[in-house]
């Protein structure tokens, strides 16, 4: 008698897989595509998560945006919708009181949200976005220097006349291979030398126009454009350790209390928060991943319920063959693990098809991409991480077996004298 292990099982497995051909891969087909959706599922939805998480590439999304909005109601002898501004002042004592936040960054812009400036080259003329902002800023919205640097605290003390402005200002402004590094350009009336060209990627705004804007000193944009201590708005960064959305409400109060704003006034303090979106996002493509496995796991089970009862219809065939081997001896576990190991190969068969012709479809893809990363802005690198693929095989392995279980317990049932009988 022959272990289930053995050479003569092995042949056994690949004589009962090839006799019927057809009923294999028809049988085969539904863990083949089981397997196939769910590496597909899963590569796509890390392809759209990468394709989204690009545009928050080194931004500090442990960050919020609070700027100044009418009053929602009277507060101590002021009447509801009364107008205010933050000022210098707001933003020393946010620092002193508040040492969870990492960065405070004043801001400024002209021609208010979304407005743009009239900015003048020698005789070239054209619009763009023109802020006031302090050196803090690059860090929670990185820019990509490519000439010259950066607005720096020197330029800040001295309130320096000096601009950082995009490419596409460039562009439009100077002549083609043009050097604007230490040339000027004049904004209402007043020069600025130019210091910096930067470019950016970011996930707000559309990717041209965010090479279009111009970036000066907070402190020389106060002066030169008579806004005295006003604060337009104020970009917030905690310490990584303290999720901002947490002293959300603590910024709120001091500013509320600040400026004399009723405490349950709602509307007062205007704010983004982008740490929360940040998560909404990450907790959308979690439900996405489950949704995959979900999927996935569904269609892999109707294949391991044909594989089962392939294996079943392969048990009555053998009828006579497994009460032969019982009658001389076969143990039970030999006749369980031939069972099982057919079941099992099978299924594994089918599943590593299926693993990498879904390869070979996440290679392809990510081919065209690489070769016209334009195409599809939102879609990037699709891929499956080892983890999944671990996960991935430990349910081949548990659906083979499943698959055989049922199967091998009625060949246990079956008594060598009734298989004797058997026609």
């Amino acid at each position: 008698m022959s272990s289930w292990l053995s050479k003569e099982s092995w042949s056994e497995i690949v004589e009962a897989l090839s006799a019927k051909p057809f009923r294999t891969l028809l049988t085969a087909f539904g863990v083949f595509w089981g397997i196939f959706i769910l590496v597909v599922l899963l590569s796509a939805s890390k392809g759209l998560e990468n394709g989204v998480k690009k545009d928050f590439r080194g931004i500090a999304t442990n960050s919020m945006f609070v700027w100044a909005m009418p009053t929602a109601k009277p507060y101590k002898g002021y009447a509801q919708g009364r107008q205010f501004n933050y000022v210098n002042k707001d933003v020393e004592i946010l620092k002193s009181k508040m040492p969870e936040l990492r960065l405070i960054s004043p801001r400024l812009q002209l021609g208010g949200h979304r407005g743009t400036n009239t900015v003048v080259r020698g005789t070239t003329v054209s619009a763009y976005t023109v802020y006031g902002d302090a050196p803090e800023f690059i860090l929670q919205e990185p820019m990509d220097i490519r000439q010259g640097r950066f607005i720096n605290h020197k330029d800040m003390d001295d309130k320096r006349k000096v601009a950082v402005i995009g490419e596409g200002v460039v562009e439009e402004l100077f002549k083609k291979n043009e050097n604007p590094i230490g040339e000027f350009i004049t904004i209402n009336s007043v020069n600025f030398k130019v210091v910096g060209v930067y470019y950016k990627e970011s996930a707000f705004g559309n990717p041209e126009t965010n090479q279009k804007k111009v970036f000066l000193p907070f402190t020389t944009f106060q002066q030169v454009f008579n806004m005295q201590n006003v604060v337009g708005w104020m970009a917030l960064t905690a310490i990584d350790e303290v999720p901002i959305t947490s002293i959300k409400e603590k910024i709120k109060d001091i500013l509320k209390k600040e400026h004399s704003i009723h405490p349950d006034d709602k509307k007062a303090i205007g704010n983004f928060d982008l740490f929360e979106k940040y998560n909404q996002i990450n907790g959308l493509f979690d439900i996405l991943q489950v949704i995959a496995y979900f999927v996935g796991t569904l269609v892999l089970v109707s294949g391991i319920i044909g594989v089962s009862n392939i294996m079943l219809i392969v048990v009555k065939e053998r009828t006579k063959e497994i009460g032969v081997r019982r009658a001389i001896g076969a143990a039970p576990s030999v006749i369980r693990g031939q069972i099982l190991l057919e079941s099992l190969v099978l299924t594994l068969i089918a599943s590593m098809v299926g693993v990498i012709l879904s390869a070979v479809l996440i290679w392809a893809v990510n081919g065209v991409l690489d070769n016209d990363p334009s195409a599809v802005t939102m879609f990037i690198n699709p891929s499956v991480n080892l983890s999944a693929v671990i996960v991935s095989l430990v349910l081949i392995v548990l659906s083979g077996l499943l698959a055989g279980l049922l199967p091998a317990q009625i060949a246990l049932k079956i008594r060598p004298i009734d298989a004797l009988r058997d026609e």
